[in-house]
């Protein structure tokens, strides 16, 4: 049972986080793609964008298929919490639950690839060899300073600016109005003026 709820949970883990880089990277499953997550990392201060983006999109498509598919174990869940836990940091401001876009899922994520990397073996169905125990150690350090270094940069970085505001349109300049009744009797003075030479004329023949 142990070794199935292994792979149940690698499966699920690694699946959403395999989906989750490939819409920063690819733009797949409806996601922002590489050019509008780098905008998002450089509005939280993370510059250049365009490399930290690419960074975390290949940590979580990566070892999201590291991780479901079993292949240099523990590997994968070590890059999931590298990139999770910057995520975590990310969104430290607005709370704990994701209801009000806070910390929830990457931490809850987070707890996930821990516990599959501290249970010390991938379960069933693993689809290649595990990693060395020299390679495990400078993989967990390696990732232990990428995100450290990450989480630095960010909580260092500059407040952003809020965007200008947009100045209201000036309301046209208002028509002043004729009065209809003068326009009517100017009219019909200038037609009486007009009849009256007629009527003259036509007396004296």
């Amino acid at each position: 049972m142990k070794k199935l709820g292994l792979l149940v949970a690698r499966l699920v883990l690694g699946g959403y986080l395999g989906a989750h880089g490939a819409q920063k990277l690819f733009g797949s499953f409806g996601g922002r793609g590489l050019e509008g997550t780098a905008a998002g990392f450089e509005f939280i201060g993370l510059r250049p964008g365009k490399m930290f983006a690419a960074a975390a999109g290949a940590s979580e498509f990566g070892g999201g298929l590291l991780t479901a598919s079993g292949i240099a174990y523990p590997l994968g869940p070590v890059m999931i919490m590298g990139t999770m836990a910057v995520a975590s940091t990310t969104h430290r401001k607005n709370g704990p639950f994701s209801t009000d876009r806070g910390y929830e899922l990457p931490l809850t994520n987070l707890a996930a690839a821990a516990a599959l990397a501290a249970a010390g073996q991938p379960g069933a169905l693993r689809l290649g060899p595990r990693l060395s125990p020299k390679l495990r150690r400078f993989a967990v350090v390696f990732g232990v300073a990428s995100a450290g270094a990450t989480i630095y940069q960010m909580l260092n970085a500059p407040e952003p600016e809020a965007p200008a505001a947009v100045p209201e349109p000036e309301a046209p300049a208002a028509v002043p109005e004729t009065d209809a009744s003068e326009d009517e009797t100017g009219d019909e003075a200038s037609s009486d003026e007009a009849t009256e030479p007629a009527l003259a004329e036509d007396a004296k023949s």
